[in-house]
Order: structure tokens, then sequence, then C-alpha cells
């Protein structure tokens, strides 16, 4: 074998290698989501809150104007206003997707007001709702359609953003969910072309038929990257306080499997630090470990 032929070869096989550690980080994405919904499944509290994972589709405005750049239409210039075209959610580790959508006259005529009731049950049930952008978007679109659509606020929930922890705490090329899905090795959508919320505005159903399917597929993928990203979201809501339990549990997932060690500081407190055997989230003891005397001795740096 000559020397150039031993390159090809070697050029090869790292290419192989390569191709299989990226299949094995896929892979092992995909087996870790399986294996928490199964494990919760499972062997998971009865007492969790309600955890709502949700996505809307709305129509785009007709507005007149003048040109494509640098226009600000003014109020006057809008022909139709936006509505929702439909909605999907489903609850946490629920394999069953609840959805609605308008009929074609309703969205060529911006009416919603058929499908918001449903949607407004599981708003006021749910204690948690989860999404992808869902607090400069979703969340805020739908209020303004249960209002205008003469419904009272929903009982209050906590929102967890996927996209948003996403930009907090990591650094990709792009935060979309599909994105996010794929450098993760997670299931992804397919593309939605804008020839289907064109149609849907202008009234055909099989394109309203079209989002929804679309629709549905975000609120499932949507789980799979929560999942994924779950012990690296900061703040997370304590699922603790809504468990009747006099059981330590996970902040993050409920589980009471914990492996304590390691302390966690902060300017004037010392805790011990606990990682769930289920999620792999972190968190810590309510009280500091420090006792008194070592409290009175301990000085505090000057505020910022």
């Amino acid at each position: 074998m000559t020397k150039k032929d031993k390159i090809i070869r070697m050029i090869e096989v790292n290419k192989s290698l390569s191709n299989r550690a990226i299949a094995e980080t896929v892979g092992c994405s995909r087996r870790m989501v399986r294996h928490v919904r199964q494990e919760m499944n499972v062997d998971r509290p009865a007492n969790l809150p309600k955890i709502l994972i949700y996505d809307i589709e709305t129509s785009p405005m007709e507005i007149y104007t003048w040109g494509l750049f640098k226009q600000k239409p003014g109020i006057s210039q809008v022909i139709k206003d936006w509505s929702i075209i439909c909605w999907s959610a489903k609850w946490l580790f629920d394999s069953t997707i609840m959805s609605d959508s308008v009929t074609g006259e309703e969205c060529f005529n911006r009416y919603d007001a058929s499908i918001l009731p449903d949607l407004w049950k599981l708003f006021d049930e749910a204690d948690i709702i989860i999404g992808h952008n869902i607090q400069s978007f979703d969340i805020r679109k739908t209020n303004l359609r249960f209002a205008l659509a003469g419904f009272n606020p929903p009982s209050p929930y906590r929102i967890i953003d996927t996209y948003k922890t996403s930009r907090r705490v990591f650094s990709s090329a792009s935060l979309k969910m599909d994105y996010l899905n794929k450098i993760f090795g997670l299931d992804m959508k397919d593309d939605a072309p804008y020839e289907w919320w064109k149609g849907a505005a202008s009234g055909n159903d099989e394109a309203i038929r079209k989002m929804l399917e679309y629709n549905k597929t975000d609120v499932r993928i949507n789980e799979d990257l929560y999942l994924k990203i779950r012990p690296w979201i900061k703040s997370h809501p304590n699922v603790g306080l809504y468990m009747d339990t006099d059981e330590e549990v996970c902040t993050y997932c409920g589980n009471e499997q914990l492996t304590w060690g390691g302390k966690y500081y902060t300017p004037a407190g010392r805790f011990l630090s606990f990682r769930c055997d289920s999620c792999g989230g972190i968190g810590r003891s309510r009280f500091s470990d420090l006792d008194k005397e070592t409290k009175a001795r301990l000085l505090l740096s000057i505020a910022n």
C-alpha cells in the first residue's frame, strides 16, 4: 500500500469513527428522553403538579403598504388583524395531544372564539405551562384572544419558556426549537411552507388541517426538548411545593431518589446540595449548615 493509499484509508477510518460518534450521541439523547419518560411513567409520583405543554399557530395580518422597506403602517392601513388558527397541548408524560382548529370560514373572518373555551379550561387547570418562546408570543397572544372573547383570567400558573432558558444558558447557532432538537439528537418536525399560512388565512380547510398537524408535532417535540434541558433550567418551579408529601423530593421532577454531596455557597451562607438520580437536577437544602458561632464571625463584602 502506497503512502497516498494509507492517507486515504486513514481519512476514511476517521470519517467512519466521526459518523459513528455522532450517531451514538444522537442515539444517547433519544434514549435519555425515552428513559426519563418510561421511568416517570412507571414510578412517577401521583401528586405531581399539572404541567401543560402548548403551542398556537396564528394567521398573518393583511395590511396596505407602499413598499417593503422602512414601512410603519398605521392602524388605518390594517385590513385584517391576526387570529388563532389552531392550538395543541398535552400534559407532561401523557401520550394524548389535545387540539382544536377553526373552520376555513372562521379563519377567513379572523374569528377564533369557538376554539378558546377548551384551551381556557386547560390554562385554568395548569400549575405550570411550558412552551418555546411562549412568554413573548403564545401566552400574550392567547391572553388577548381570551380577553376579546370575554373570558376572565385563568387561575395563576408558572411559565417555563424553553427558548428563554436556551438563550440564557447555551450559545447555539440558532435558538429555534427545531435546530436545538437537531443538535441534541431529538425528534424534529417537517418544514411548514408559507403557503399553509396563506391558504389558512384565505379560508382553505386543507391548509388548516396541515397547520394543525404541524402544531401537534411542535408540542410533542417541545416535550422532548424540555426533558433534555430540564436540569439546566435555573429557577425551575419547585414541584415539591405542589406535592403533598413528607419526603424530600427533587425540585425539578419530584423524585425521592437524591444523592447528597457538596456545598452550595451564597454571600452569607453555605448549604448542602443534592443531585437528583432521576432527572439530574441540582438543588440545595433550605437551611444553612453553618453554626451560630461561624455565622457570627462571617464578614460580608460591600454590595454593588
